[in-house]
């Protein structure tokens, strides 16, 4: 393994809404489109061996968005995650849920755990749904388990890297994000410490499979430097 292997992918899906209102349909039409693009893009994603895959599915944030999106949005994940079993286990696609799980719904994590029970076994690459999840939070959230272990040591990065949910999971390679839009939007902050970065103007509906390719080149033409000169 060396600096060009594009081995964990986050994705920022920016766009659906504006895919559905330049074709005079309802935000909810975008969000099922979008459906299909993730498919491709896992898909695409294991052709071009990348191990880990996270996705910006449902920010902290995103509560403040109008309450009928906000139910359409929970009872899609409710539906669809364990909806899609059959195409997981197929492509051995292991499915994790990263996110604060204080407030979802019951229903809703029902559908996560049923899923991510299904999916343990599944070795070919890992797909990180962030639900409910800002980068913010989840730093504090990892703070305050250190706070009720009562670690005594001065606290490291490394201390709070193995509190961060899924420490197993690496850090990020490549952020990309869809729709032309140039910002985190709280998405992976401790994780993304070293990441390359990816903007591109295709709304999320529109990305297929050999867009990752696209994008895995794009990785490869960088030099990561981590603080040192590079080579």
């Amino acid at each position: 393994m060396d600096d060009k292997d594009l081995i964990h992918l986050g994705i920022i899906m920016d766009g659906n809404g504006r895919w559905a209102s330049a074709r005079n349909l309802p935000r909810t039409a975008g969000h099922l489109e979008g459906l299909k693009a993730l498919r491709k893009c896992i898909l695409g994603s294991i052709s071009n061996n990348i191990k880990f895959l996270s996705l910006y599915a449902f920010s902290t944030e995103n509560w403040k968005r109008p309450d009928q999106e906000v139910k359409y949005l929970l009872n899609l994940v409710a539906t669809k995650l364990p909806a899609e079993l059959k195409f997981y286990n197929t492509n051995g696609i292991r499915i994790l849920v990263r996110g604060d799980s204080s407030n979802i719904p019951p229903k809703v994590a029902a559908a996560i755990k049923k899923t991510e029970d299904a999916t343990e076994n599944n070795s070919t690459i890992t797909v990180i749904i962030c639900f409910n999840y800002g980068g913010q939070n989840e730093i504090a959230r990892a703070v305050n388990e250190i706070i009720e272990e009562k670690i005594q040591a001065p606290i490291t990065p490394e201390i709070i890297r193995k509190h961060i949910q899924y420490p197993f999971v690496p850090p990020v390679d490549m952020i990309v994000r869809s729709a032309g839009e140039k910002r985190l939007s709280n998405f992976l902050l401790w994780e993304s410490a070293y990441s390359e970065f990816g903007f591109y103007d295709k709304l999320f509906p529109e990305w297929n499979e050999d867009f990752i390719k696209v994008i895995k080149n794009d990785f490869q033409k960088r030099t990561r430097k981590f603080g040192g000169l590079g080579k």
